[in-house]
């Protein structure tokens, strides 16, 4: 019914355009997720098959939207970062959260069911997820936040670790592993985990401690080349001969500034 008198409604909507040329970074969280692996009876400290799914749920992601060339996650987040010349969805922030969220809410599901058939999905207990866009304006902040979430990861991974070897094998409650950890550093619960139980935390999983990463690597990319001449015309002119891309996953430290410089084209 287009010029119809109802037509004026439409001046209610508002609009958020993110500023262009910046780096955006998408970051969908599950809804309720505590309460939701308590019912379908997560393992703790960490679900390897609930991991694979959300895993997958990244990867599948990732895979369908090429602007993304990123993504970091652990337990029930997943963080993407954009090209920083995105123009998806006119880089309308309302289009861009509610598709990743939706979108990634369907993959979930959809893996879930095709890899825990021994939990069916109940129609009151569905996994769902928001999404919330951050805008960076420089290189920095973007590894900044990715350092940061993978530092959180490292922390919660450390403390869940303790406080279920304290239930599990230590025998106490809940409460009393709660009580036990107040006031604790990270040297004092690695310390714990190897006098009390024998465990050395550096031996866990790298996927636990780090989270897991997916990287739109450029195939072949010569750093080498790159790195005689560091400037945005040589990152150009090289990414136009090496166009070939492969999505990567690693279980690796970013943090540290060697995962940023091996990879130029991430901030381009």
């Amino acid at each position: 019914m287009a010029n119809s008198r109802f037509e004026y409604v439409r001046t209610f909507e508002r609009e958020n355009i993110l500023l262009p040329q910046t780096h955006i970074v998408i970051r969908v969280d599950g809804r309720g997720f505590h309460k939701f692996s308590d019912f379908y009876e997560f393992e703790k400290p960490n679900d390897k098959l609930a991991l694979e799914i959300i895993n997958k749920s990244a990867l599948k992601l990732m895979q369908s939207i090429p602007d993304i060339i990123m993504a970091f996650g652990d337990s029930d987040e997943y963080s993407f970062l954009l090209k920083k010349d995105c123009e998806l969805f006119e880089r309308r922030e309302f289009k861009l959260i509610t598709t990743f969220a939706s979108t990634f809410s369907a993959y979930y599901q959809f893996y879930w069911n095709q890899l825990n058939h021994s939990k069916p999905l109940d129609i009151d207990r569905l996994p769902t997820f928001d999404a919330r866009a951050i805008v960076y304006p420089n290189n920095i902040n973007v590894i900044d936040y990715f350092s940061w979430r993978q530092a959180d990861c490292h922390i919660n991974n450390l403390y869940n670790t303790t406080f279920w070897t304290l239930v599990s094998k230590g025998g106490m409650s809940t409460k009393e592993a709660e009580n036990r950890l107040i006031g604790t550093l990270s040297a004092d619960k690695n310390e714990i985990l190897f006098t009390e139980f024998g465990i050395n935390y550096n031996n866990e999983p790298e996927q636990y401690k780090k989270g897991t990463i997916y990287v739109r690597e450029v195939v072949d990319f010569p750093l080498e080349k790159y790195n005689e001449n560091p400037s945005e015309i040589t990152l150009n002119r090289i990414l136009k001969r090496f166009k070939k891309t492969e999505i990567k996953e690693y279980n690796c430290d970013i943090i540290k500034e060697k995962f940023w410089n091996d990879r130029p084209y991430l901030f381009r």
